[in-house]
């Protein structure tokens, strides 16, 4: 791109920032329209719920603000690229979209499109395209390289199908094949896709693995949803509720995700969880514990009861017989007995704790809600956390910008 190209593109911020989700909701109308078969691969839920437009528009914004230097969007870059090898994307969909896109700024912007505007936007489409896709490519190129890897969708088998709580029951899915699977990284998530009758569609989401790291299967922990209005994420999770038992088979992707225990870490490790949020850091602690870490672990987790809080005993049986390891569970609503049994009452709050670890080298995990999210994010830079040693995932396309 030349030099005036790249200021082109800059002077399009200013309109991004005020119709960027309008011109975002405009391309999924767009593209759903011509290419309805997409509607196989992009989530639906995420479209009704607005946040696959607010995600495309933030990112879309982010380059256009760094054009002239689009290497600084690397951890982000990194980030969509792991959510795109988990639902198999490849390159030739970026030829798709792309078509969309320019086409959408076109329409939604009329007269002010000028050819030179156009053209500019075709470019930085095709470099956004060509970093993008090289990256999912080394991404590919890994999961293949590891011990029993795999890309693309591979059929497993439910082994066993366990009820976690009232809300929560876990799938332990093998290989129909027989083979082994890849150990993921502590946090990671796979993408599970089941087709929908509602919508007449296959529809995929990515739940975190929740059980410790080995070759012989994974376990997903599964939240029923509930209410009039449910999405196709709510439909996902309640149709593997409701329909498939032990013995039925899924497909899945091999595992992705950036958070993630770093390897061997040699620290102490907070873990922050809201609700369902658990389930990745459930695989964090019991990776930790089976690898004898050293260091203090001390685990928060908040829920509305105890009829809700899965992975109770076990988490009892781990602090029962691993003295490096504290937990502190808040209920929304408590009972005498779970007083009794050490529950604080009311919404998760870490300044209720005052052995909280704040050692410089501590690195905390936090899962949950977005609103829970961005109040541990900011509680604990209250309390003088630096954000370098926080980490946070959303589950869905992550719209949260915490600084």
């Amino acid at each position: 791109m030349t030099d005036e190209q790249k200021k082109l593109i800059t002077a399009t911020v200013p309109i991004l920032k005020e119709n960027g989700v309008l011109l975002t909701t405009h391309f999924y109308q767009r593209m759903f329209t011509h290419n309805p078969e997409l509607k196989n691969i992009f989530n639906m839920g995420n479209q009704q719920s607005g946040k696959q437009q607010t995600a495309l528009a933030m990112a879309v914004l982010a380059y256009a603000e760094n054009i002239a230097n689009p290497m600084v969007l690397l951890p982000v870059v990194d980030r969509i690229g792991h959510k795109h090898t988990s639902l198999d994307i490849r390159p030739e969909h970026y030829i798709i979209v792309g078509n969309h896109l320019i086409e959408s700024i076109k329409e939604v912007l009329g007269d002010a499109a000028t050819p030179a505007i156009v053209d500019a936007w075709v470019l930085a489409y095709q470099q956004l395209a060509k970093l993008m896709s090289g990256h999912e490519a080394h991404l590919y190129e890994n999961q293949t390289q590891q011990t029993n890897g795999w890309t693309g969708w591979r059929p497993f088998k439910v082994g066993r199908k366990i009820v976690e709580s009232a809300e929560i029951t876990s799938f332990y899915l093998y290989p129909t094949d027989g083979g082994k699977v890849p150990a993921h990284h502590p946090g990671q998530y796979l993408s599970v896709r089941t087709f929908l009758p509602d919508l007449n569609l296959k529809q995929a989401r990515q739940y975190s693995i929740s059980s410790a790291p080995n070759h012989e299967y994974y376990r997903i922990s599964v939240k029923r949803e509930k209410g009039r209005n449910i999405d196709a994420n709510g439909l996902i999770s309640n149709h593997l509720h409701d329909y498939v038992n032990q013995g039925d088979i899924i497909d899945i992707t091999s595992p992705a995700g950036n958070f993630a225990l770093t390897e061997n870490p040699t620290a102490p490790i907070v873990l922050i969880s809201g609700g369902v949020g658990l389930t990745p850091l459930m695989s964090m602690l019991q990776s930790l514990t089976e690898n004898d870490h050293k260091h203090p672990i001390t685990w928060l987790h908040g829920c509305r009861n105890k009829s809700v809080h899965a992975f109770k005993d076990q988490l009892n049986q781990i602090t029962t017989t691993k003295s490096n390891v504290k937990q502190h569970t808040f209920y929304n609503v408590v009972t005498p007995e779970d007083i009794a049994n050490g529950i604080l009452e009311g919404h998760l709050d870490i300044n209720s704790i005052p052995e909280l670890p704040n050692h410089p080298d501590t690195s905390y995990f936090i899962c949950g809600p977005s609103a829970f999210i961005q109040k541990q994010y900011q509680d604990l830079q209250d309390i003088g956390i630096d954000k370098k040693s926080i980490f946070f995932e959303e589950f869905g396309p992550q719209v949260l910008q915490l600084s």
